[in-house]
Parts: C-alpha cells; sequence; structure tokens
C-alpha cells in the first residue's frame, strides 16, 4: 500500500508543463506530487486512454439564488458545474435579491449556498451607485472582487456607474474590478423583432470599444487592476494589448459562445442566442480566437447568465423582450474543445484558458493546476467521444440552450473535488478570498 489516499495514472496528464504520462498522487485533498507514470509508489487506478485535466474554474456564474432561484440555484448550478468538469464557481452579485452590495447581503448569500454546493464557490461583490462606503468591507469579508456594469443590468437593483463613479469605486479599495464594459451612448433601443440581426445592430462593436476605452483610461488614472469581462468585439483587441504593453493591469476574459457560434447561423426566434453584448459574426469569432493565440485574451469562462423559458420568450421569439443570457456551465469545456482542436489548439491550451487563467485572475489559490501543493480537483475527459446535446439531459434548472442538438466532442467521465469523486452530496465549500 503507498501512502496515498488516491493516485490516478494516465498516458496524457495534462500540467502547466504540457501533456504528458504520469502518475497523479493525492494525500488530504491536495496533490502530492506528479509522479512518473510507472512510479511503483503508489498504488494507481489506471484511466486508460481518458485524460486527466485540471478542474475548470469558471469565475463568471450568475447562480441567482437567493430572490430567483427559479432562474437557477445553488444545488442546480453546481451539479451542472461538476458534470461539465468545473469544479469552482465564482458568482456573480446578481441576479440575486439582494444583490451581494453589502456585507448583509454577502451573508444572505453564503446562508442560500451554504449545504447546497457540490463544487467549491466563492463570491463577487458589487458596485453601484450609493455603496461605495461598503466595497472595503466586502473585500476584507472576503468577496473576490468587485463588478461593476458600465450599462443597464437588466435588472433595477443593480444600476450601473458612470465614469465618476467607476473612478471613485476603483480609487476606493485595491481590489480587482470585472467590469461589463458596454457604452449606453452607442447602444439603441431593440425594436420588437424575430430577426437576430435587428438585436445585434442595436449593441454595435463601438458600444465595447469606446466603453473599453474609458475602462482603461480609469485604470490609468487610479492605477487599479481592472478586468474585460465577456469581450465579444475583437475590435478591442488591439486596443487592450497596447494598453498591457504600456502597464496598464488589465486581464480580459470571452466565453464558449463567442468563439462557437455566429450571428449568420442564428435562426429567427431563436432567443436562446441572445445575450449582452451579442454573439457576432465569424469573421469577428475568429479575429477572438487569434486573440486566444497571441494571449490578449487571458481566460475562457461561461457568463452562465440563464432565466425562466418565459422571460427568455422561447414562445413569441422576440428578441427584444427576451432576456439576454446564454445558459452553458455544462457544456463550456466540450463546445471549446470541439472548436479549438478543429484550429489546432491542444488540451494544454483549454487547460490554460479555462483552469488556470481564471484562477490566477480571481486570486483562486490551489486552484486551477495539476501541481504537488493545489487542490486535487480533476477531471477524467474522454476528448474523442462525442454526443448530442440533448437539453433534458442538462442538469441547468432552465436547461434552454442555443447548443440544443448540436454534436459535440469530450465528455467528462468522472469529476474528483479534493481527491474525491463529486456525487449528489454537497461537499463543495465556499470561498473566500485569501488576505495571506
Amino acid at each position: 500500500m503507498s501512502g496515498y489516499d488516491l493516485a490516478l495514472r494516465s498516458r496524457r496528464v495534462v500540467t502547466p508543463e504540457g501533456e504528458r504520462p504520469a502518475t497523479v498522487a493525492v494525500t488530504g485533498g491536495r496533490i502530492a506530487a506528479v509522479l512518473d507514470y510507472h512510479d511503483a509508489s503508489a498504488a494507481a487506478t489506471d484511466l486508460g486512454d481518458l485524460v486527466l485535466l485540471p478542474g475548470l474554474v469558471d469565475t463568471h456564474v450568475h447562480v441567482n439564488e437567493p430572490g430567483r432561484t427559479e432562474w437557477e440555484g445553488f444545488a442546480s448550478a453546481t451539479r451542472a458545474a461538476a458534470a461539465g468538469g468545473v469544479t469552482t464557481i465564482v458568482d456573480m452579485p446578481l441576479n440575486s435579491l439582494p444583490p451581494t452590495v453589502s456585507v448583509p447581503a454577502l451573508r444572505t448569500k453564503r446562508e442560500a449556498a451554504a449545504g447546497q454546493c457540490r463544487v467549491d464557490v466563492g463570491f463577487w461583490g458589487g458596485a453601484i451607485p450609493g455603496n461605495l462606503a461598503d466595497l472595503a468591507p466586502l473585500h476584507a469579508a472576503g468577496v473576490f472582487g468587485f463588478k461593476a456594469f458600465l450599462i443597464d443590468s437588466g435588472v433595477p437593483e443593480f444600476p450601473p456607474l458612470d465614469p465618476a463613479g467607476l473612478d471613485a469605486a476603483l480609487a476606493a479599495v485595491d481590489a480587482l474590478f470585472v467590469v461589463h464594459a458596454e457604452d449606453p451612448q452607442r447602444v439603441v433601443a431593440s425594436p420588437a423583432s424575430r430577426q437576430y440581426a435587428d438585436f445585434v445592430a442595436s449593441r454595435p462593436p463601438a458600444a465595447e470599444n469606446e466603453a473599453i476605452v474609458g475602462v482603461l483610461a480609469a485604470s490609468r488614472r487610479t492605477g487599479a487592476r481592472v478586468h474585460v469581462l465577456h469581450l465579444s468585439s475583437a475590435g478591442a483587441l488591439p486596443l487592450l494589448a497596447a494598453a498591457r504593453h504600456e502597464g496598464v493591469r488589465v486581464s480580459v476574459e470571452t466565453c464558449p459562445h463567442y468563439l462557437t457560434l455566429s450571428a449568420e447561423d442564428v435562426p429567427d426566434g431563436a432567443t436562446e442566442y441572445k445575450c449582452c453584448p451579442p454573439i457576432r459574426d465569424s469573421a469577428n469569432r475568429d479575429a477572438l480566437w487569434a486573440g486566444l493565440a497571441d494571449g490578449t485574451i487571458d481566460c475562457v469562462v461561461s457568463d452562465h447568465s440563464p432565466c425562466t423559458p418565459e422571460l427568455k420568450r422561447v414562445d413569441t421569439g422576440d428578441f427584444a423582450a427576451a432576456w439576454g443570457g446564454i445558459a452553458s456551465l455544462q457544456l463550456g469545456l466540450p463546445a471549446v474543445w470541439t472548436a479549438a482542436r478543429e484550429r489546432g489548439f491542444g488540451l494544454t491550451d483549454v487547460a490554460r484558458w479555462m483552469a488556470r487563467r481564471p484562477a490566477e485572475i480571481a486570486g483562486l489559490a490551489g486552484k486551477g493546476r495539476i501541481a504537488a501543493g493545489y487542490d486535487a480537483d480533476l477531471v477524467a475527459f474522454d476528448p474523442d467521444r462525442e454526443f448530442v446535446v440533448r437539453p433534458r439531459e442538462l442538469h441547468h434548472r432552465n436547461p434552454v440552450t442555443p447548443y440544443a442538438g448540436r454534436r459535440l466532442s469530450g465528455v467528462v467521465t468522472v469529476t474528483w473535488l479534493r481527491g474525491v469523486p463529486v456525487t449528489d452530496e454537497p461537499r463543495g465549500r465556499l470561498l473566500v478570498r485569501s488576505t495571506g
């Protein structure tokens, strides 16, 4: 018998240094060592042809509980996460009621999540007009940073910041600010329509590009660290690359739907494709992949933002009235992998985009890598097995998805959280930002 609690052997272990044969040994919920494939000191379970990935880290998830639990909740969201190989999520401060904009609201959120989570869960705080004095206490209470909108968020209890408000928030606390960057002056009212093109025209790339210019300028003025959420417009990539080159502390994410879907393919009335900012054309999609390849875009996270079918207007197909959000927490890994390998990327790239970099950006110590000392959050993944997305088989509370009927590659067979297979027992922890 070895001295390890668990050992997993695979010819394809995805480490930060690359993919290689190895045995991963686990003690006390952490990776004790990454050993040679043939190391006899560990009585290992052989995974055969399965790839061993680090558990994915999704830092952009709207769980919506409490208050709008009919949209999604901690039990269903974390069950879907585990099924999709995601072992850590960070919950957005909206669309729950109350939003996470004060310490009492954070306490309410944590109480709602307690005892329900199949994976580990952290929390963002919110920066809105009037809560400047709440930011430092929230940060001290363990939120990983602050979400801000520069445009109407879609819910009245989470209003946007104007430029002066953003500057004040950035100066109020030394924290990461994650920003929904669209300029309201560049957005026009979308007409009632079943035509996706009408909705896309209402939120042009210029709305993102101009807002990102403003975020970068605010970071320059204050020295604050900023993160651009759900980048849709590839036209902003040169701005972001230049700002980073000059020393602006900025990081950038995009989402599976921007990398795998395109405006040309959205059917009339298919409101399951609606999100803000919108899915754009295939040339823009190709440019986003180039931004991932050259490192301008740091990571890929879901922006899982579900709602009920009624709010999604699946009955009328009216893009103007439909909620703007895509539910994809369970499908992000196969969706991205299917497209990535067609473009010549490997699973080492996918693990960097979807595990290591989100963990690094959010400050999730011990997450996102198969390396000694890290949490033994692991995923056995069959990269060649294909499946057709059937909404009824998803664990999202409301399985309305633009991926319905699509054939994807890559199936998660087992997910381990701290070295124990994830089951329906809620073993996930509620995480707090490290102050060490």
